[in-house]
């Protein structure tokens, strides 16, 4: 800090740079007018250096697919489709928010079964205590396995606060033989003795063993889903838990 006839420099906020102020010295808004346009300048080149790097991990994320899918043997389609969300709309998982869409596609035969894996979005919107609108967008990852079986639809997914609240709100919840699986995990059928067919000493040891699975059943389709985006190495990982819940379906459910 210098003192010059009644004025008094400081250092400037670039190398060699001064700034000079009243002899009483800088007041605060004096202060914001001189720093506020570098904040200002910092602030967007942060927002732009985060936008490069997002940039760049999702361009080695598709990379990373389409290794996999080529590995795996599977058709692989980064674009957004909208038409998967349309498709696959009698899903739960697949029907919330709005714009929804698919992303990172892959899809093919695995191991035998036709399967479809991808990256899904859909936002929802809040508003502030100042009534502004504000968008939140969702990212997780999905997982469909086709198959020959017509079924009703079938919910199973892990016990937790939300699927509590729906059984004090008069959501039915099948409860099972097995006091440790009806406490594990909520599920959901208007039919019964389907989901007692599904849910039999097997396929409840299973689940046991992989107490994060939610799954969905319903016409010719059987999804897993994570709560938010796998890495492309952990894909195959889920394909496997897809194919070993198909297998654990009884056979005489097939034949009838």
């Amino acid at each position: 800090m210098h003192a010059v006839r009644g004025r008094i420099e400081y250092p400037g906020p670039f190398p060699g740079s001064m700034v000079r102020f009243g002899s009483a010295g800088p007041t605060k808004e004096t202060v914001l007018r001189v720093f506020m346009p570098i904040i200002f300048i910092a602030f967007v080149l942060l927002i732009i250096v985060a936008a490069v790097f997002a940039s760049v991990a999702e361009k080695k994320r598709r990379e990373a697919f389409a290794a996999l899918a080529q590995r795996l043997g599977l058709r692989y389609r980064p674009e957004r489709d909208h038409g998967v969300a349309r498709q696959f709309a009698f899903l739960d998982k697949l029907r919330g928010g709005s714009n929804r869409y698919a992303y990172n596609i892959l899809e093919g035969t695995y191991k035998g079964h036709e399967v479809m894996a991808f990256d899904y979005h859909y936002e929802t919107h809040s508003t502030d205590s100042k009534g502004r609108r504000q968008t939140h967008h969702h990212h997780f990852s999905f997982f469909i396995l086709f198959h020959d079986l017509e079924c009703p639809e079938l919910r199973i997914y892990p016990e937790g606060f939300f699927s509590k609240l729906g059984q004090m709100m008069g959501f039915d919840d099948i409860d099972f033989e097995s006091v440790e699986f009806s406490k594990a995990f909520c599920v959901r059928s208007k039919d019964k003795k389907f989901a007692y067919d599904i849910c039999h000493a097997r396929m409840m040891e299973y689940l046991l063993r992989h107490r994060n699975l939610s799954i969905e059943l319903e016409g010719r389709c059987v999804s897993v889903s994570a709560d938010s985006r796998l890495k492309p190495e952990e894909v195959p990982g889920r394909l496997d838990q897809l194919v070993e819940i198909r297998e654990l379906f009884p056979k005489y459910l097939y034949d009838a």
